[in-house]
């Protein structure tokens, strides 16, 4: 099986590795700079509580070098995801699968819902590039449960997690997504094959779209947001609105706030991955997990001033840093 992964990341590079070195995927990686540079030198690198785990890379920086591909795994950042659409085509035959391992409201998430039709999302796909790059019909939805960082270029930290939520974008299973829960297994993850996985990303989210921006904005770990209680309420607040618009669109959430945000108090002090890319200077992902809750929210008709606040605040912070485009 010829996999590529685009992004070779924490998340990428977390895929990358146990996948290479399952040896029942032939994988290779489309990255640059020092990243691309360290694959070339040093390949796939993973440590792991049990060790360091190696295995050789196919590294380039033109896609189209590669060929058509069985599986594309796309593990960039939001920001980056319509340039990579764009050179994507050369990867894709008529069975190539795409699996976005990435955070937020992926661009095909309302892709045929009542009151959506086929009109992208403007706020993760504007102008629909993406749409027209990738076809839904090649899509298999994803949500990555772990935690990774890249200490340097090219090696991945994996601290917790392993736990991989894959189905059809429009619900039930199929032997496509059962073969590559299959490949993903036999690679050390906990693949689950979920019937709807469109749930299971609006259920992540539900937790990350104030987490991540609140802990940016504050410079904050998650355990101090919970101890604060007008933090805390405000989080649970906006979190009552997506609750509210995914009971709109088919994705209802059982759980309350506080019962989600006891299960956040088990990570500790820990920092977010919008908090990580804050420190470091990268672009922040404030479309994919809060502008589009909000854009969500006025196409079915549901009042979000809590999210509205969030996303308000979110973007001038990272407009400020030169971490999100300007108006």
């Amino acid at each position: 099986m010829k996999v590529c992964i685009i992004g070779a990341g924490a998340i990428g590079g977390f895929i990358g590795t146990r996948l290479a070195a399952a040896g029942r995927a032939q994988v290779s990686a489309v990255a640059r700079g020092a990243t691309l540079a360290a694959l070339r030198e040093k390949g796939w690198r993973l440590q792991t509580a049990d060790g360091l785990v190696q295995a050789p890379a196919h590294a380039t920086d033109q896609a189209a070098s590669l060929g058509v591909q069985d599986l594309v795994v796309i593990a960039v950042k939001g920001p980056a995801l319509a340039g990579v659409a764009q050179g994507i085509a050369s990867l894709l035959g008529p069975e190539t699968l795409v699996l976005p391992a990435m955070n937020g409201v992926p661009w095909w998430f309302c892709q045929g819902l009542p009151g959506f039709g086929d009109a992208p999302l403007a706020s993760v796909d504007p102008g629909g590039e993406i749409t027209r790059a990738i076809p839904l019909a090649q899509v298999v939805g994803c949500v990555v449960h772990a935690a990774t960082s890249t200490p340097e270029p090219g090696l991945v930290l994996h601290k917790m997690g392993r736990g991989l939520l894959i189905g059809e974008p429009g619900g039930g299973q199929s032997e496509r997504v059962q073969r590559l829960a299959d490949l993903l297994n036999h690679a050390g993850f906990e693949a689950t094959h979920s019937a709807d996985v469109r749930y299971d990303i609006w259920y992540k989210l539900w937790g990350n779209m104030t987490m991540n921006p609140v802990s940016a904005i504050t410079g904050a770990t998650v355990d101090r947001l919970l101890d604060d209680d007008l933090v805390r309420g405000f989080c649970s607040a906006a979190m009552q609105e997506a609750g509210r618009i995914g009971a709109r669109i088919g994705c209802p959430i059982a759980q309350s706030p506080e019962e989600r945000h006891a299960l956040t108090r088990k990570l500790g002090a820990f920092k977010t991955s919008m908090l990580q890319d804050a420190e470091a200077g990268r672009a922040l992902e404030i479309d994919a997990l809060v502008a589009a809750v909000q854009e969500i929210g006025q196409r079915v008709g549901e009042a979000t001033p809590n999210i509205d606040a969030l996303l308000g605040l979110v973007r001038l912070f990272a407009r400020v840093r030169n971490l999100y485009p300007a108006a």
